[in-house]
C-alpha cells in the first residue's frame, strides 16, 4: 500500500454507518411511490407496439368516455418543446409524427384508478404507416438504409490515434486479432421508477421523482412545458436503485405535464414489464480488437474498432461512444493506437448509461487479448501485465501524462498471491469438474470525458451553531450522502452527527450534476470541501479577534474554536454565528469544483480527458462442470485504488456490489429485444451465486481529490467479467467471446472439441 499521510484527518477513513441506512432497514424510507398526494389521479402511458411507423391519427374519445378517466394527453398537448435529452435532444415525450422503437410512448391517461387507466389505454385507437425497420447497426449504417431520423442512423463517432501502428504491426513477434461482442443489458434495480407531483401555491409544478440528476430533469420538464426553470421544482425521493438508467427522464415529465395542464396531484409507477420494455439498456458492442507485441511481452500497437447499437434515441449514446475508445488500451502503455468507435441509431430499445459507459465491453476485450498474447508467447498473464501496466510517467492513448495516482501496480501486486498460490495448489476435482483461475485489470476516468463537469456545494452555519451542508448530489445508495458528510465534517472539526445534510431538490440546492461516471466523491467532494474551506476561513478570522489571538494558533474542535495553546481558551460557533449575524458576515459560503480536463481532437483524439483515474485488479477462480455446462464463480479477490478511502465499508460495499453485476455480465444477463419481458426472463445474480469476495483497498492519493480520495462506483464492476472470462478459458482451454458466457455459450465451447481434461498437481 502506498504510504499516505499518517495523521487523523477527523472521520476520513472511518467506517461510520451509512446516511438511510436505518430508514431503509426499518422499512420507514419514503421512496417516490410511498408519496401521499390527496385526490391524486393515476397516470398510464400508451406504448407503440411497432418498432418503425408514422402515426397517421390518433383517435382519443372513446377513452375520453371512459369512467374515472379525467385527460387523454398526445403530443399535439405540450405545451413547450417536445424533445428531451441528456446530451441530444432527440427524444420525444409522446411521439409526435413517428414512432422508432416498440415502447415508444404515443398517449398519456390521467384517471381515478388503475382499472379506469387501463380501460381508458384500451379505448385509444392508432392507426400507423408500418416503416421497414433496422436492428443491426451495421446494417443501419450501409447506404440505402431506413432512416429512423432525417438526420441519418449515424449517431457519432470517435477516433484516437497515436503513432505507427501500421510499422509496429510489421515489426511485431505476435500479433493477435479477434471479434468480441456483447449483448443489451437490463439494469434490473429494485424498486421501478416512480414519481408524484402537484402545483403548489405559487404555481412550481413540484415533482417526487426517483432519479440520478434532479437538476438535469428540472432542465428538461422546464423545456417541455415551456417555463422557466425557477417553476419546476424535482425533489429526489429514497431511490431503490438506478445503475444509469434513472439518469434519463422516466416519470418526471409525464407527471409534470398532467400536473401542470391539469392543476391536479398525480402519480405514476411504471409496472416491472414497462420498466423492461421502455428504459435505456446497456450498449451492446462488436469490438474488433487486433494487438501486437514483441517476443519479451511488450504491447507494441493495438486496433480497434468499435461498433455500437444505440437503439432509438441517443440517451447517453455519445459518452459511450467517446469513453469506450477512451479506455480502449486498458490500463497499460501501448505506444501507437488506431481506435475508431462508431454508433448508430436502431429500432431497438433505447440503450443509455449503465454503471461504466461502455468501459465493461471494452475491458473484456483488452483483458482477453492480452491473455491470448501471454498464451502466444509462453509467458504468464501475470508477468506479461506487469510488464505493460501504465505507471507514473506514462501517456495513455490521448496521450495525457499520469503524474499522479497510477495505483494499478499495486492492485496487480496485491492479487498476484492469491493467483500464484491457486495456480499451484489447485486441488484435482475430478475430470467432470475443472478448475481455472483468471485475472482482470482496468482503469477508469473519473467523470465525463473532456468536458466541463462542474459541482457546487452550499455549507450554512446558523445562529444556533448548527451546520448544515447543502447538496444537489442524488445518492442512489452508493452512499454518497455519508462521504460528503464526512468530508465536511472533517474540515470543520465536528463529529459527523454534527452536520445536517439537505440534498437532491432543485428548490434548495444548486446543481452537483449527474450521480454518474463515479463523479460524485471526487467532484461534489471537492466542491463541498471548498464550502467548508471557506467557512472555516470565517470562523477562524471571528474567533480570533474574540479571544485577541492569531489565527494560527487556533484549530476546530467539535463545535469549538480552541486556542491550542491554550485549550481552556475558546469561543462555541453558536458565539461566532451569533456574532458574525450581527456584523453582517456571512455565514452560507458556495463551493465549487471542475476538474481540470480538455477537450479531446476530433481527428487524433488527443487531450486530457479525465483530470484522475481509478485502478483495479480483480482474480476470479471458476469451477466448470462440463457435463451441465454450470460455472461456479468460487472467489473474486478486487484490488481497487481509490485514492483514499474516506468510507472504507462504503468502499467495500460498492466493491461487493460491482463483483455481483460484473458476474451478471459475465455469466447470465442479457436482454434481448421482443422477448425479454419481465424478471422471469432476465436472469440476476442471487446470494446462492455469489462467490467469497475477499475486497482489498489501496490508497495512492490523488492529490486534486478531497482528502486523496477518487472514486469506486463503476470500478468495482469493470474487471469482473474479464477476469471471470479469463478463468473459464484456463479452466476449458478454450475461449468465449460472446457476453454473457451463459450455459449454451459455454457448452457450445465444450463441445467444441478443444477442450484438453487436464489434472492439476496436487500439493
Amino acid at each position: 500500500m502506498t504510504k499516505i499521510n499518517e495523521e487523523i484527518f477527523g472521520s476520513i477513513g472511518r467506517d461510520i454507518p451509512r446516511i438511510g441506512a436505518d430508514a431503509k432497514l426499518k422499512g420507514s424510507a419514503i421512496f417516490s411511490n410511498d408519496v401521499a398526494l390527496k385526490n391524486a389521479l393515476l397516470l398510464k402511458v400508451l406504448r407503440s407496439e411497432l418498432p418503425h411507423a408514422l402515426i397517421e391519427t390518433i383517435e382519443c374519445q372513446d377513452a375520453l368516455n371512459t369512467p374515472g378517466c379525467v385527460a387523454v394527453f398526445t403530443a399535439r398537448d405540450i405545451p413547450g418543446r417536445n424533445r428531451f435529452g441528456i446530451i441530444n435532444k432527440d427524444q420525444a415525450l409522446l411521439a409526435d409524427k413517428k414512432v422508432r422503437f416498440i415502447g415508444d410512448p404515443v398517449a398519456l391517461v390521467a384517471a381515478n384508478s388503475e382499472d379506469s387507466a387501463r380501460t381508458a389505454l384500451s379505448r385509444i385507437r392508432v392507426t400507423y404507416r408500418e416503416l421497414a425497420p433496422v436492428f443491426d447497426p451495421e446494417v443501419a449504417l450501409a447506404p440505402g438504409a431506413p432512416l429512423i431520423h432525417e438526420k441519418g442512423n449515424l449517431l457519432g463517432t470517435r477516433l484516437i490515434k497515436k503513432g505507427v501502428p501500421d510499422a509496429a504491426f510489421e515489426k511485431a513477434d505476435v500479433v493477435i486479432e479477434r471479434l468480441y461482442q456483447t449483448s443489451f443489458a437490463e439494469h434490473a434495480y429494485l424498486e421501478p421508477d416512480a414519481g408524484a407531483a402537484f402545483v403548489d401555491e405559487d404555481g412550481c409544478v413540484v415533482i417526487y421523482a426517483t432519479t440520478q440528476n434532479p437538476h438535469y430533469d428540472q432542465a428538461d420538464v422546464a423545456r417541455l412545458l415551456g417555463l422557466p426553470e425557477n417553476k419546476i421544482r424535482i425533489i429526489q425521493t429514497a431511490t431503490g436503485g438506478g445503475f444509469g438508467s434513472k439518469l434519463d427522464l422516466n416519470t418526471q415529465g409525464f407527471l409534470g405535464l398532467a400536473a401542470y395542464l391539469l392543476n391536479r396531484s398525480v402519480r405514476m409507477t411504471f409496472s416491472r414489464e414497462e420498466a423492461f420494455l421502455s428504459t435505456p439498456k446497456r450498449h451492446p458492442l462488436k469490438i474488433r480488437y487486433k494487438s501486437a507485441a514483441d517476443k519479451d511481452g511488450r504491447l507494441l500497437a493495438v486496433d480497434v474498432k468499435i461498433i455500437g447499437d444505440t437503439g432509438a434515441y441517443a440517451s447517453y449514446g455519445m459518452a459511450v461512444v467517446t469513453r469506450s475508445a477512451a479506455h480502449a488500451t486498458g490500463p497499460y502503455e501501448v505506444p501507437n493506437v488506431h481506435i475508431e468507435s462508431i454508433f448508430a441509431y436502431t429500432n431497438n430499445p433505447i440503450a443509455g448509461a449503465m454503471r461504466g459507459f461502455g468501459v465493461p465491453q471494452i475491458a473484456f476485450a483488452h483483458e482477453s487479448q492480452m491473455d491470448l498474447l501471454a498464451e502466444a508467447l509462453g509467458i504468464s498473464p501475470l508477468e506479461i501485465r506487469r510488464k505493460n501496466l501504465l505507471r507514473l510517467g506514462s501517456t495513455t492513448a490521448t496521450r495525457q501524462e499520469l503524474t499522479a495516482s497510477v495505483g494499478i501496480g499495486e492492485c496487480l501486486e496485491a492479487v498476484a498471491p492469491h493467483y500464484e498460490r491457486i495456480k499451484k495448489n489447485a486441488p484435482l476435482l475430478d475430470k467432470r469438474v475443472l478448475r481455472g483461475v483468471g485475472l482482470g485489470c482496468m482503469m477508469y476516468g473519473i467523470g465525463n470525458t473532456g468536458v466541463q463537469n462542474p459541482s457546487t456545494a452550499q455549507v450554512e452555519l446558523q445562529s444556533n451553531g448548527q451546520v448544515t451542508l447543502f447538496s444537489g448530489a442524488a445518492d442512489i445508495g452508493q452512499g454518497s450522502s455519508t462521504v460528503l458528510i464526512q468530508i465536511a465534517a472533517t474540515e470543520l472539526g465536528l463529529d459527523p452527527d454534527q452536520v445536517n445534510l439537505v440534498n437532491a431538490d432543485t428548490g434548495l440546492t444548486t446543481s452537483a450534476g449527474a450521480t454518474s461516471a463515479s463523479r460524485q466523491t471526487y467532484i461534489s467532494g471537492n466542491a463541498v470541501l471548498d464550502a467548508t474551506k471557506k467557512l472555516k476561513e470565517t470562523l477562524l478570522t471571528q474567533a480570533a479577534t474574540m479571544l485577541k489571538t492569531s489565527r494560527g494558533v487556533l484549530s476546530l474542535r467539535k463545535g469549538k474554536i480552541v486556542d491550542s495553546s491554550n485549550t481552556e481558551r475558546f469561543v462555541s460557533m453558536e458565539q461566532v454565528a451569533k456574532r458574525s449575524e450581527r456584523e453582517g458576515i456571512p455565514l452560507k459560503w458556495q463551493g465549487f469544483f471542475d476538474p481540470e480536463t480538455t477537450p479531446l481532437d476530433q481527428a487524433t483524439g488527443e487531450g486530457k480527458p479525465y483530470a484522475t483515474f481509478a485502478f483495479a485488479t480483480q482474480l476470479a477462480e471458476v469451477e466448470i462442470d462440463i457435463l451441465t455446462g454450470e460455472v461456479t464463480v468460487v472467489k473474486i479477490v478486487a484490488a481497487h485504488d481509490v485514492g483514499r478511502a474516506i468510507n472504507p465499508d462504503c468502499v467495500r460495499g460498492q466493491i461487493y456490489g460491482g463483483v455481483a453485476m460484473g458476474l451478471g455480465f459475465a455469466l447470465m444477463e442479457e436482454f434481448i429485444p421482443g422477448k425479454t419481458i419481465s424478471l422471469k426472463d432476465y436472469h440476476v445474480p442471487t446470494c446462492s451465486d455469489m462467490p467469497v469476495v475477499e475486497a482489498i483497498i489501496i490508497e495512492d492519493p490523488e492529490p486534486t481529490g478531497p482528502f486523496g480520495a477518487k472514486g469506486v462506483g463503476e470500478p468495482a464492476l469493470i474487471p469482473t467479467a474479464p477476469a471471470i472470462v479469463n478463468a473459464i478459458a484456463d479452466a476449458l482451454g478454450v475461449r468465449i467471446y460472446f457476453l454473457p458466457a451463459n450455459l449454451e455459450r459455454v457448452m457450445k465451447a465444450i463441445h467444441s472439441g478443444a477442450i484438453k481434461i487436464r489434472v492439476n498437481p496436487i500439493q
